[in-house]
């Protein structure tokens, strides 16, 4: 009987460990697919957009079509505009909307739906909110500008500083509150002074990863922004964007544009890169 159980007992742990044997092979094999197109992506965009770096790609404008040379330098200057204002806009609307969802989403029926908001915002196509922004701003002032592409992008940046400012307060310990309260603290005071502060690297993350999410975005950007070949900081017109000039430069039929298109992808991959290198070092620091 005990000879009988024992072999039944090493056929279901046989068909256990082949079951997990082929699903840990799957899981390997499909990471190693993602790898390789990951790695080839990233070399052919360096090998590409390494010939097209140079000091002239960050102090030059955009050349006229047909000429030789030029730089990148306007739609640089109006990215890191455009992304500063939205980050400006976007970080303390996203970071107090968590505070709130943080503290009272349990309790309110409008903090529910505010979640329930944000989470379908997160998963918006960015034309969406660009054709939105379109409808509302550009339209009515009957001209782009980079305002109207700040308020886009941020738009997309706001759900993201939302979600991670609500979900770093949750994992603050319940020990904490109580003690603040204990204290005679009161809640708006627990909810800044103890519960954001700790976390706070955690929220800074969350605003990072808002930025390199907005940094790439093209979409939005035709329809509030749209471009300009000129060197411009004014924010009430038309401005140069990285993410459009690469678009328009990759599909014109010059070759110097079309290396100037590696050139700027090859900047905003690295940028964003570094800031999601940045965001899980913060991470990692929050949970030692």
């Amino acid at each position: 009987m005990s000879q009988n159980l024992e072999i039944s007992n090493n056929a279901i742990y046989s068909r256990r460990l082949l079951k997990h044997r082929v699903g840990i092979s799957l899981s390997v094999f499909a990471m190693a697919i993602g790898i390789f197109f990951l790695l080839w992506i990233l070399s052919v965009l360096v090998i590409n957009g390494m010939g097209a770096i140079d000091l002239a790609i960050f102090t030059h404008t955009t050349p006229a079509p047909g000429s030789e040379g030029g730089g990148l330098l306007n739609p640089i200057v109006g990215s890191l505009l455009m992304v500063g204002v939205a980050t400006l806009i976007s970080t303390p609307i996203g970071i107090f909307a968590g505070v709130y969802l943080a503290e009272y989403g349990e309790e309110s029926r409008f903090a529910q739906i505010t979640r329930f908001i944000t989470d379908v915002m997160l998963s918006a196509p960015s034309i969406i909110l660009g054709l939105f922004v379109y409808g509302i701003y550009v339209a009515n002032v009957r001209h782009f500008s980079g305002w109207a592409g700040s308020i886009a992008i941020a738009l997309i940046a706001i759900p993201v500083v939302v979600r991670t400012t609500d979900n770093m307060l949750g994992l603050v310990p319940s020990s904490l509150r109580e003690a603040a309260f204990a204290l005679g603290a009161p809640r708006w005071k627990v909810a800044t002074m103890v519960r954001l502060r700790a976390v706070k690297a955690g929220v800074l993350t969350g605003v990072l990863l808002a930025v390199a999410r907005i940094s790439g975005e093209t979409a939005p950007l035709l329809f509030t922004a749209l471009n300009n070949q000129f060197y411009s900081s004014d924010m009430n017109a038309p401005m140069a964007n990285l993410p459009v000039v690469i678009y328009q430069f990759a599909m014109s039929p010059y070759d110097n544009w079309r290396e100037l298109a590696w050139g700027g992808a090859l900047i905003i991959t690295f940028s964003v890169l570094g800031l999601n290198i940045l965001s899980r070092t913060l991470v990692k620091t929050t949970k030692n």
